[in-house]
């Protein structure tokens, strides 16, 4: 059967006080959206339409085509939005999920199980429902003796007894495809919003003697709708929560989970510890045995096993086995670090190799260079790869030694085995198995001081 998808994202949301467009804020850093399509898709949908209004051309700029894109120029409620997939969808035949793009913890598993109950159950809607401690705000859901669903009533429409019932209507439902494009068009906007109310679809297959499932799931954080910042920081809370609890389950090591930050892309080996304060974003791969010290952030950076990073910064970096950073290490976009390399404390490596052993252990910057295996690069030693227009590369070969407060002026290239006098400004390449000394003859003048 085939599986289809409308994610509503067309609302301004007004509450956020935002100039942004309230569906890309971001969750556990990245955009409620994302987080919404990348479960929809992954539920097993083939196509998706996303129905955009303001803020459109920021929405489909972030989703690119990982999404079809209907418009609605005015909102005038859920039915009325989703009715403007009809140009996608109205032939269709199978199964339609209508989501909330603003539900950023619906997981993909009950997204998937709700739509097999549906299709299971030969049903021409399910809702999936919660149960919430505190319903206001939501639609109720009403059901009959049997427990069947009567009704989904919405907040400003409900009485003082129906505003009781703690079941709640997610905002979510799977629907058959044509019956749903059918009763669209029934729909009335007769209710205290003068709105098209989507749940007013289920009441209309329901006079029709159609059947009409509920599907509950018991993690009311997983609907959890996102309508301002207090939401927002409601929801990044439940993520992380969530979030930290699975690498824990799978292996992981986190000293206090409360304070340690985990991007939803994030992926950590086994016996991993990752101590207080830590961030870890973006598309960050992390393997076995590594410790990530104290308050140290890693955005989109694959870091190898039995690696050990105390109080660093690393952005798309890649890190080798065994390797020992920081602390109070900066690695930048570019720095590609090899097996058992170290980079110690204030040193900072951008867009550069550094092969097998080398090392780089304090006061240093790093910038557009290869540095060879082996190769010690003393305390306070820069490449100078900038002339104020264009960069240079700096190469030095395997087993050198570069000597303190150095400056290797690029392009430059030092061979095997070279040897760099502390203090020295090297301008000119320097061959292999060779000293160079590029620095005043000191001068001292004895009793200058006495005069």
């Amino acid at each position: 059967m085939q599986r289809h998808a409308i994610v509503l994202a067309a609302g301004k949301g007004t509450r956020m006080k935002s100039k942004k467009y309230k569906v890309l804020h971001d969750v556990a850093g990245k955009s409620m959206i994302e987080h919404v399509i990348d479960n929809v898709k992954q539920s097993g949908v083939e196509q998706l339409v996303t129905i955009v209004g303001h803020g459109a051309q920021n929405v489909k700029d972030t989703l690119g085509d990982a999404s079809l894109y209907s418009f609605q120029e005015e909102q005038l409620g859920t039915a009325h939005a989703v009715k403007m997939a009809s140009e996608h969808l109205k032939d269709k035949q199978g199964t339609t999920l209508v989501v909330c793009g603003d539900t950023p913890l619906i997981t993909a598993t009950t997204l998937k199980s709700m739509i097999e109950h549906h299709e299971n159950k030969k049903a021409q809607a399910t809702v999936l429902s919660a149960t919430a401690s505190n319903p206001f705000g939501y639609g109720r859901i009403l059901r009959d003796s049997s427990q069947q669903l009567t009704k989904i009533v919405e907040q400003k429409d409900a009485t003082e007894t129906e505003r009781q019932i703690n079941e709640i209507s997610s905002g979510i439902f799977a629907f058959d495809n044509q019956v749903l494009f059918e009763k669209l068009e029934l729909v009335k906007n007769e209710n205290a919003q003068k709105e098209y109310y989507l749940p007013d679809v289920l009441s209309l297959i329901l006079e029709d003697k159609g059947v009409v499932e509920i599907y509950h799931t018991d993690d009311f954080e997983e609907i959890m709708g996102v309508n301002d910042r207090v939401m927002l920081s409601e929801a990044e809370k439940a993520f992380k929560k969530r979030t930290n609890e699975q690498h824990m389950r799978n292996g992981v090591t986190i000293v206090d989970p409360a304070t340690t930050y985990i991007g939803a892309d994030v992926i950590i080996g086994e016996d991993t510890v990752v101590e207080p304060g830590v961030k870890l974003a973006g598309h960050t791969v992390i393997g076995e045995d590594t410790i990530v010290g104290q308050y140290t952030e890693i955005t989109n950076s694959k870091v190898g096993s039995n690696v050990t990073i105390k109080q660093s910064v690393i952005n798309e970096a890649v890190i080798g086995d065994q390797a020992n950073i920081g602390p109070f290490a900066q690695l930048r976009p570019g720095a590609d670090l090899g097996e058992k390399v170290k980079v110690g404390n204030f040193v900072e490596v951008k867009k550069s190799v550094v092969k097998t052993g080398a090392k780089l252990p304090h006061l240093s910057y790093i910038g557009d260079a290869e540095i060879g295996e082996r190769t010690n690069v003393g305390c306070g030693s820069i490449t100078v790869n900038y002339d104020g227009i264009n960069k240079f590369k700096t190469i030095i070969g395997n087993d050198s030694f570069i000597g303190c407060n150095t400056n290797l002026v690029a392009p430059i290239t030092l061979g095997d085995r070279s040897f760099i006098a502390a203090g020295s400004t090297i301008t000119d390449n320097v061959p292999e198995d060779s000293l160079a000394l590029a620095r005043a003859r000191q001068t001292t003048k004895e009793g200058y001081l006495k005069k």
